[in-house]
């Protein structure tokens, strides 16, 4: 029986109805056209969504399963939709979750990309992206204040958060390096002050107020997430022979030489490297991509990563437009199928980076739901979301910097990006403005002021 809790803190809900299969892949299919924002934008975004507003899973199960995600290499946030629909639906409905995440944005990644390398510049594209940039930086900053709030709920919480902001902004510290050093201190000092490391930062409570959900923190774990070798097992050889498979038949059809060959060995490894989101990763792809194979231009990469930020999914989907791009100017498929072959190197590259992914969660997820309320494991992940917050601020930092300075800070301020940037904020934190209308306001507020300069030009 679900026990009763205090009416000042939890208005009186019933626990919402079973959520069919349909519904739920209508949802993840509406996230994957609407995840904006980067990792923290998209997180924000599925809390939101699937804690505040449909109720469908608890704070504390919601953190849980998000601190598990912090942890792996790869995408967190499609990490996580994976993980809450794994949970709801088995091993199918993880894999809708995950993949949903990831196909609208590459279906719309190489359809720009097409655009970009078939038209060059478009001052149309250009107007929207000059818009939409500070939108996302806006998205950024404000995910990071929403994340913080719950995570930093005493002074521990702030002093990591700020510690980890001094390590990543002044003193280069690698990601890793952080994460590991903030599930140390969490484990350690949990020893000493058990409930200052409690999943939320130390308050037991963690509904914040929304009500009763279906996955809530007394639901018993289901019986297709409780561990068991055999499962441990099954999952990482479907894993290996899907990768496997896909692999034989590039070197059949290519030669271990092949250019898609290459990229589904070399996207492979960066996929296993990827700790502390894309921007972690982009110098090991810009050095692989550009300098050793020379699949595309170091201009040509920056062009992927703005149209990376300014389409939905996660943000290392800017390997797609590697790819794409890549796949395109060695010819893959010939010269008469340059779209084809494009769109081939685009889907093989984004196969391996996401595939370790569903593997990690579907192997994983049930030890991960084993250690559901055990403080040994939740306060160090407690402590590493603290961490994570300090990152963000520094993402949001990063962005800003290179909206508001675009040649350095020996160049021009842009005034206009940075009113814009204004503008997107007060939209978000006084107006409560929804993520789809932001992005398309600054869209429209960006392409009008390109045409408005090329008609004064």
């Amino acid at each position: 029986m679900t026990p009763e809790r205090p009416a000042d803190i939890i208005p009186v809900q019933e626990r919402p109805a079973p959520v069919s299969f349909g519904e739920a892949f209508l949802f993840w299919l509406k996230l994957g056209f609407i995840s904006f924002g980067g990792p923290a934008g998209q997180i924000a975004i599925m809390h939101a969504e699937l804690v505040e507003r449909r109720r469908w899973i608890s704070e504390k199960r919601f953190l849980h399963a998000l601190n598990y995600c912090m942890m792996l290499p790869g995408p967190e946030a499609q990490q996580l939709a994976t993980y809450i629909g794994w949970l709801m639906h088995r091993t199918w409905g993880g894999i809708v979750a995950g993949a949903l995440f990831v196909l609208p944005s590459l279906f719309i990644l190489i359809a720009l990309s097409w655009v970009y390398l078939r038209f060059g510049d478009v001052p149309v594209v250009a107007g929207i992206f000059y818009g939409i940039k500070p939108a996302v930086t806006a998205l950024v900053l404000h995910a990071a204040h929403r994340i913080g709030t719950r995570a930093l709920k005493n002074g521990w919480m702030w002093g990591i958060a700020a510690a980890s902001f001094v390590a990543i902004f002044g003193l280069n510290t690698p990601f890793p390096a952080i994460v590991l050093a903030a599930g140390l201190i969490g484990y350690f000092g949990s020893q000493r002050w058990p409930a200052v490391f409690v999943l939320g930062g130390g308050h037991a409570n963690g509904h914040q107020g929304y009500g009763l959900a279906l996955i809530d923190d007394d639901t018993p774990t289901p019986a297709h997430a409780r561990f068991s070798r055999s499962h441990l097992t099954k999952v990482l050889a479907a894993g290996l022979a899907l990768w496997l498979a896909a692999m034989a038949v590039l070197v059949a059809t290519q030669g271990w030489q092949g250019t898609l060959t290459q990229m589904g060995w070399f996207f492979t490894k960066a996929a296993l490297v990827t700790f502390g989101g894309a921007y972690a990763v982009l110098p090991y792809v810009y050095q692989g991509a550009v300098d050793q194979y020379q699949w595309l231009s170091g201009p040509q990469m920056i062009d992927g990563l703005a149209l990376g930020e300014t389409t939905p999914g996660p943000l290392i989907m800017v390997v797609a437009f590697v790819g794409f791009v890549g796949g395109w100017l060695q010819q893959v498929w010939g010269p008469d199928a340059l779209f084809a072959g494009a769109a081939a190197a685009a889907t093989v590259v984004t196969f391996v980076t996401f595939l370790p992914s569903f593997i990690f969660i579907l192997a994983g997820g049930p030890a991960v739901e084993a250690t559901h309320g055990k403080l040994g494991f939740t306060a160090p992940l407690s402590a590493i979301t603290a961490a994570v917050v300090g990152v963000i601020l520094n993402l949001a930092l990063f962005f800003a910097y290179h909206l508001l300075w675009p040649q350095g800070f020996g160049g021009a301020f842009d005034a206009v990006s940075a009113v814009i940037a204004a503008l997107a904020l007060v939209g978000l934190f006084r107006f409560k403005t929804g993520v789809m209308t932001l992005l398309g306001m600054c869209a429209i507020a960006g392409l009008s002021l390109t045409f408005l300069q090329s008609w004064l030009a």
